[in-house]
C-alpha cells in the first residue's frame, strides 16, 4: 500500500521505520532488547507470585512494589514484542485502532508507574516519621484505593488524547519509529493541532511536574527526619530504607526528563539517539525495578529464594 499526502480520516495502518539512522544495526540491537525484555517479564512475574503466595508480604510497601511490577509488564509487553518484530521480521505495517490501543496502554501505565512511585514516597515518608501509625495510616484498604486512585488517573488523563486523535484526518507519509507515541502521532495530523498539544502539555505537568514536586517533598521530610536521629549508624541504618526506592526513581525519571526537555531544546541530538532513549525509557524500568527490590530486600530476596528452591527440588522415591 502507498502511503502518500492523502488525507485520511482513519487512515488504514502506519509503517513503523523502526530506528532511522540505524537501519543496519537494527537486527543486532534487538538482541539486547530481547534480553532485557526477558529479565523483565522473568523478573516481574516472579515478584507477582511471590508476594501474592506469601501472607508475611502483604504489607504496603510489598503491594505497592506488585503494582509496580504489573505496570512494567504491561508497558514492556505494549511495546516490545512489535518491536522486536519490527527488528528481525520487518513486520512494520500497524492498523489505525492497534496503533492508538498501543498508544493507550504506554501512556496510561507511564503515568500509573509515576503515581505509584509518588505512593511509594508516601510509605516511606509514613514509615519513616510515623512508624508507630505506619500501619494504621497505610492500611490494606488504603493501598487499595491509592492503587485505584493511580488507574483511574492514568485512564481520565490518557483517553481524551485517544479520542482526540481518533477525530482527526492524517494526511502527511504515516511513517512512525518504533511505537506509537502521542506527540508522534500528533505531527502526523492535518490542520490546527494547538488543542492536542495543549492538552499534551497540561497532562505531562499534572503527571511529571505534580508527581515530582510530591515525591521531593515526601524525601525532604525523610531527610530532615533522619538528620535529627541520635548517630550515624541510625541515620544510615534508616536512610538504607528507601535506596531502592531511590534507584527505581532514577531509572524511571531520568529517560523521561531526557526526553522531554530534548524535545524542545535538543535539536542537535541526533534523531537515533532521541528514539533509542524512547525506547530505553520503556525497557530498563521494567528490567531493572525487579532486580532493585529483589536483591535490595531481604525479606523479599529470601522469599523468592524459596521459591526457586522449592522449584528446583525433585522428590525421590525410595524402593
Amino acid at each position: 500500500m502507498s502511503l502518500n499526502s492523502t488525507a485520511f480520516s482513519h487512515p488504514p495502518c502506519f509503517l513503523l521505520a523502526g530506528i532511522p539512522g540505524l537501519e543496519e544495526e537494527q537486527f543486532w540491537i534487538a538482541f539486547p532488547f530481547c534480553i532485557m525484555y526477558g529479565i523483565a517479564l522473568l523478573g516481574n512475574l516472579t515478584l507477582l507470585l511471590v508476594i501474592r503466595a506469601e501472607p508475611t508480604l502483604h504489607e504496603p510497601m510489598f503491594l505497592f512494589v506488585a503494582m509496580l511490577a504489573f505496570t512494567d509488564l504491561v508497558i514492556s509487553t505494549s511495546t516490545l514484542p512489535k518491536m522486536l518484530g519490527i527488528f528481525w521480521l520487518d513486520w512494520r505495517e500497524i492498523g489505525f485502532a492497534s496503533c492508538l490501543t498501543q498508544m493507550f496502554f504506554i501512556h496510561t501505565f507511564a503515568t500509573v508507574e509515576s503515581g505509584v512511585l509518588v505512593a511509594m514516597a508516601v510509605d516511606r515518608y509514613v514509615a519513616i516519621c510515623c512508624p508507630l501509625w505506619h500501619s494504621s495510616i497505610l492500611s490494606g484498604r488504603v493501598v487499595g484505593a491509592l492503587g485505584s486512585l493511580v488507574l483511574g488517573r492514568g485512564v481520565l488523563l490518557v483517553a481524551p488524547t485517544c479520542l482526540l486523535l481518533h477525530r482527526r484526518h492524517f494526511c502527511q507519509p504515516l511513517i512512525l519509529d518504533s511505537y506509537c507515541e502521542h506527540m508522534a502521532l500528533v505531527k502526523l495530523v492535518c490542520g490546527d493541532t494547538r488543542v492536542n498539544v495543549i492538552y499534551a502539555l497540561f497532562v505531562t505537568f499534572v503527571v511529571g511536574g505534580m508527581d515530582l514536586v510530591l515525591i521531593s517533598v515526601s524525601y525532604t521530610l525523610i531527610l530532615r527526619e533522619v538528620s535529627r536521629l541520635p548517630s550515624q549508624e541510625a541515620r544510615t541504618k534508616t536512610f538504607s530504607t528507601c535506596i531502592s526506592h531511590l534507584c527505581v526513581l532514577l531509572a524511571f525519571y531520568t529517560p523521561l526528563l531526557f526526553t522531554i526537555f530534548t524535545f524542545p531544546f535538543g535539536q542537535d541530538i541526533p534523531q537515533h539517539v532521541h528514539i533509542l532513549v524512547a525506547n530505553l525509557y520503556l525497557l530498563v524500568p521494567p528490567t531493572l525495578n525487579p532486580i532493585v527490590y529483589g536483591v535490595r530486600t531481604k525479606k523479599l530476596w529470601d522469599r523468592v529464594v524459596i521459591l526457586f528452591q522449592h522449584k528446583g527440588t525433585c522428590p525421590l522415591s525410595v524402593p
